[in-house]
């Protein structure tokens, strides 16, 4: 998706358009000053049409829209494939308009959204990255009933819509992309598990299983994660992946959203994959989204990326031909009016039918059908009676400053630096570029706040302060204010120094150049830290890695904590952490890397695994083995957690699907099974775990356990296979119990992109603890390949 001020001239013109579109619809639709949005079609006053079968509730969805389609001329067909969709007031179907967008909160990024009026804002949770470092997937689903909530709300006031092009599941796999920020993470297995459940809460059940309370959508379908560096940019690059990273990596996250979190769309991105653009691609979208996945739902292009890949790319001769690939490669609708435009000459020319028009329109009716729009009056379906009242309440605003405290990591604290003390230290001084900051706190593709806490209101709340910026902002060209920021220092009893990025460094359409802290922020930290009179505290606000190994080593610095961008509530949720009244539980969900990483690292380089031969590292956490300044998974507490394992299998046999019954079976070591010749079923490891809390404060704990597959240099070093979010009581303990899916976890994925179990042990690490499974195929001979 593209924000507004990061659009090439080209997609401005369009967005423009969108907007004034958008906005003449809903002059047209609903009268100034009208309280609700009255119902998309089918209502009582259209006498006309509500008799008609489509508007017939009782009818199956398929059937009312097949009754739709065949109401409608090919031009008014047409109309209906672009975002802003046009009335076809015949029917009583109003224009609708497909984009908005929630990625942590109703977003006004995408026209579909406007806040004022009884809608002046809606709660902005942290940005996804620091959300996916409370690593608990119960949280995600609440975040997305709430942000579901107040969606609904906005749509029954008639100022947002039901489709949200959210989330973001790309792989995390550079540090330096602008939009990493968005993402889960680095890992595939962790990306898979928010997608699922951010998903689940914003679609909801809205009386029955197969209605939606807001419609997501997973983008972008794929291995998109490079926008603008070193003079290739999004809409011209050719990502070349392997079949094995792309079943291993790419395909992971978006394959859980499909067929775990059941999600109502996918967002094809602009960039081809392999020689061909993925919107024009049917292999990745007719046949695996819609066939091996089984979406149930429609496939959006990326902003004008039909147009991308016919103007930039240059991927077809004629836009007819643009258009024609695109719907018969399985896409129903485009943000952008290409298709709109192209898509009725190109069955006049006889290159796509007709029925491939109905195709595409099955999907996007199918989604509105099942939120409700073809239902009748709002008050009377699920979620009608949500209104303003319903937004910006105080407990989805205290759930905002749970999200960030819960995301919030430790990353050092050396003695008994932190938690900070009133009492100890009457004094702060709070320094540095992101200290007093509001939309900094809250990424990209947010909406507007409730209301901000600031660092420095923050901690306010706990005890004096002095405050100086230290530099005028992020960029810190110059030192024309470090000497007020020493003299600060030098008479707190305590320093707070809050560093770090914002969306000038990183952004969409903006991948950063290094890992380093910008401009002279690295020189205010040191000599900041070399005055203070007290203890120094780094806070960090980014939402990619930063290479600090200079204050991760300076005894100066006591101290370092990462906050992500923690949403409206961040400041106060920071200060919380320092003070000690919540004790930090948050683990990073990407890997730290040193400067020096990205030297042998061009960002077009897709391959994930390293190559010693030519010097390539390799990517994440997974498949790199060199030095970090932080690892996957870091994070610490103001308590102590100690894993036992009370109980867990040490031999598991894995039966293999399509031998004779009542045979003698033996067992085969050293072999990699098909997945899909084992018998996976209920084929899971139970693993029984407690955890004790030896410290003095109260805390939750992210239990994460790796594997480490008995497999050749194509598998992962280690991978993540499981993780739990449990509160433990100081001195207390508590058991988790944990299941294993052995085919989905314990799995890898060879050179050609088969998904095999390797026979043998395989570690499992759990924190400072290993235990060995050997795995053990039962059959009556090999399986040959």
């Amino acid at each position: 998706m593209t924000q507004t001020a990061e659009l090439t001239h080209m997609a401005v013109t369009i967005h423009a358009f969108f907007l004034c579109s958008v906005l003449l619809l809903i002059g047209v639709s609903w009268p100034a000053g009208e309280a609700a949005r009255p119902p998309f079609a089918c209502d009582s006053l259209n006498p006309a049409t509500k008799g008609l079968p489509f508007c017939q509730t009782a009818l199956p969805v398929p059937e009312r829209v097949r009754d739709l389609i065949g109401r409608l001329a090919l031009e008014e067909k047409v109309k209906l494939l672009g975002n802003t969709a046009a009335a076809v007031p015949r029917l009583g179907i109003r224009g609708y308009e497909w984009w908005s967008e929630a990625l942590h909160g109703v977003s006004n990024v995408g026209p579909g959204t406007q806040f004022g009026g009884e809608f002046p804002a809606a709660t902005s949770f942290p940005q996804v990255i620091s959300t996916a470092a409370s690593f608990n997937e119960s949280l995600w689903e609440q975040i997305g009933r709430v942000v579901s909530d107040e969606a609904r709300a906005m749509y029954n006031g008639g100022v947002a819509g039901l489709t949200y092009w959210s989330p973001n599941v790309n792989i995390f796999r550079d540090p330096r992309w602008g939009r990493g920020q968005e993402t889960p993470g680095e890992d595939p297995i962790l990306a898979a598990k928010y997608a699922a459940r951010y998903v689940r809460g914003l679609q909801g059940d809205a009386g029955g299983s197969d209605r939606l309370k807001v419609a997501a959508c997973c983008k972008h379908y794929t291995a998109y994660d490079l926008d603008n560096w070193s003079g290739v940019d999004r809409f011209h690059f050719n990502a070349l992946v392997s079949k094995q990273d792309m079943k291993d990596t790419f395909d992971v996250p978006f394959r859980a959203c499909v067929m775990e979190g059941k999600v109502a769309s996918v967002m094809c991105s602009y960039n081809q994959v392999n020689g061909i653009p993925t919107c024009a691609d049917p292999k990745l979208l007719r046949h695996t989204i819609r066939g091996s996945w089984g979406l149930n739902g429609y496939i959006v292009s990326d902003c004008d990326s039909v147009g991308v890949f016919y103007d930039s790319q240059h991927y077809t001769a004629t836009p007819e031909e643009a258009a024609a690939d695109a719907i018969k490669a399985g896409l129903d609708l485009d943000c952008g009016p290409f298709l709109g435009i192209h898509t009725q000459e190109a069955v006049r020319r006889g290159i796509l039918s007709e029925g491939d028009v109905d195709g595409a329109l099955v999907n996007t009716f199918t989604i509105q059908m099942r939120l409700g729009m073809f239902d009748g009056e709002l008050s009377a379906q699920p979620y009608g009676n949500l209104g303003p009242g319903d937004v910006c309440t105080a407990a989805h605003q205290d759930l905002a400053l749970e999200a960030a405290r819960q995301g919030i990591v430790l990353l050092k604290n050396r003695g008994t630096a932190l938690p900070l003390s009133p009492r100890r230290h009457p004094t702060v001084a709070v320094i540095g570029p992101n200290s007093d900051v509001t939309t900094t706190m809250i990424g990209n593709y947010a909406g507007v706040a409730c209301g901000y806490t600031t660092p420095l209101q923050g901690i306010r709340r706990y005890t004096k302060t002095i405050h100086q910026q230290g530099c005028k902002d992020v960029a810190c060209t110059t030192d024309e204010l470090f000497d007020g920021a020493i003299d600060a220092a030098r008479q707190a009893d305590a320093t707070v120094l809050v560093m770090g990025l914002d969306q000038s460094i990183e952004a969409e359409f903006k991948d950063r150049a290094g890992l380093l802290l910008p401009g002279r922020q690295q020189e205010l930290v040191s000599k900041v830290a070399m005055a203070s009179k007290g203890p120094t505290i780094l806070v960090l606000m980014s939402g990619g890695p930063i290479d600090v190994l200079f204050a991760k080593n300076d005894e100066r610095i006591p101290a370092m904590v990462w906050a992500g961008y923690p949403g409206q509530a961040g400041g106060l949720a920071i200060a919380d952490i320092l003070f000690g009244t919540h004790n930090p539980g948050g683990k990073l969900p990407m890997t730290w890397y040193p400067q020096d990483y990205l030297s042998k690292l061009p960002m077009t380089t897709m391959d994930m695994r390293s190559d010693p031969s030519k010097g390539y590292p390799g990517r994440t956490y997974r498949f790199y083995k060199g030095p970090v300044v932080y690892p996957f998974g870091h994070g610490m507490s103001y308590s102590n957690f100690v894993h036992t394992i009370a109980d867990a299998p040490t031999v598991v046999a894995v039966p293999l699907a399509g031998r004779r019954r009542g045979a003698n079976t033996t067992t085969l070591a050293g072999k990699a099974i098909r997945v899909t010749h084992a018998k996976c079923g209920r084929l899971s490891i139970g693993v029984h775990l407690d955890v004790r809390n030896t410290g003095s404060k109260d805390g939750s704990h992210a239990v994460l356990v790796f594997s480490t597959p008995p497999a050749g240099h194509w598998a992962p070093h280690k991978q993540l296979i499981a993780f739990e979010k449990v509160h433990v009581a100081a001195g207390a303990k508590e058991r988790i119990q944990l299941r294993i899916h052995v085919c989905k976890y314990l799995s890898v994925v060879d050179r050609s992109g088969i998904r095999r179990i390797p026979m043998g042990e395989h570690s499992l690490h759990i924190g400072d603890i290993k235990h060995a499974i050997s795995l053990q195929a039962a059959t009556l001979g090999v399986i040959k390949s």
